[in-house]
């Protein structure tokens, strides 16, 4: 774990006291993934003979609706823990938040700028399949990073211990304590579909066959990495069961495979 790539001391400045500041390690990486999603919508956007600018342009915005999202399915799943300590609220600005909460706040900003821009729609939908796979891959190599999304106690021989207390105290890590690295788990799996999205995209046989092979392909890994996970208290269904992330998971996996069918059989999208 390395949290913080640096840190700036506390100084004074015409008489001012400021700091310390510190550069997040988290912070670095999300901006990487990003970035290294929006370049690769805007690739494969030209490539697939769309306007890449407006793929991009397409990208920020689902961004920032994912983001806020995210947080806010942060919330909701663990409404009580922060309604007894409102002051909790002020961490959310500094995690991640629920990636499936991020999935459902973008993609219907994403839908409503492909409609107002008159992109093809699942064409698009298909370009931004692996640029949210790449975001993904890097973005949890942050989590990692910063402690966040930890596993649960393990004793196989690649498990990992986190010793920083900054980190347990921002986010609950537990410290000396042999886990499962969870975060680079999800962060290999994120590649390697990746790599799939990528490969299908080349010759897939009807528009819309990569942007849902990523949403069967995600949840069916998400489904089984929560069992990995230790950070328990991000909300369940079932009385405990299920975690909400498995119960979002199975709903898009089963809705994507009955409408599988349906987009087959659509005519291309016209460009």
């Amino acid at each position: 774990m390395f949290p913080k790539l640096f840190t700036i001391p506390a100084f004074t400045l015409a008489g001012y006291h400021l700091g310390p500041f510190s550069l997040h390690m988290y912070g670095v990486l999300l901006v990487a993934a990003l970035l290294a999603a929006l370049w690769l919508a805007g690739r494969l956007a030209v490539r697939q003979g769309l306007d890449g600018q407006k793929v991009q342009d397409l990208g920020i915005a689902a961004i920032i609706a994912g983001l806020i999202g995210a947080k806010l399915l942060l919330v909701l799943v663990d409404f009580q823990q922060y309604r007894a300590n409102p002051r909790a609220l002020i961490d959310v600005l500094q995690s991640g938040g629920v990636f499936y909460g991020g999935l459902l706040g973008g993609i219907p900003v994403a839908w409503l700028y492909i409609v107002k821009h008159k992109l093809p729609l699942f064409r698009t939908l298909d370009v931004l399949a692996p640029a949210v796979a790449i975001g993904q891959a890097i973005g949890r190599l942050g989590c990692f990073a910063a402690g966040c999304c930890f596993g649960s106690p393990s004793t196989l021989p690649w498990a990992v211990v986190f010793h920083n207390e900054d980190a347990h105290a921002l986010v609950g890590v537990p410290l000396g304590i042999p886990i499962h690295p969870s975060q680079i788990y999800e962060s290999l799996g994120s590649f390697l579909l990746l790599a799939l999205l990528l490969g299908m995209l080349k010759r897939k046989k009807f528009d819309g066959q990569v942007f849902a092979a990523y949403l069967i392909g995600y949840g069916i890994m998400r489904f089984v990495l929560e069992f990995f996970r230790g950070d328990v208290a991000r909300g369940t269904v079932f009385g405990g069961s299920l975690s909400t992330s498995q119960f979002i998971a199975i709903v898009v996996v089963f809705l994507t495979l009955a409408a599988l069918p349906v987009i087959a059989r659509r005519k291309p999208d016209a460009v």
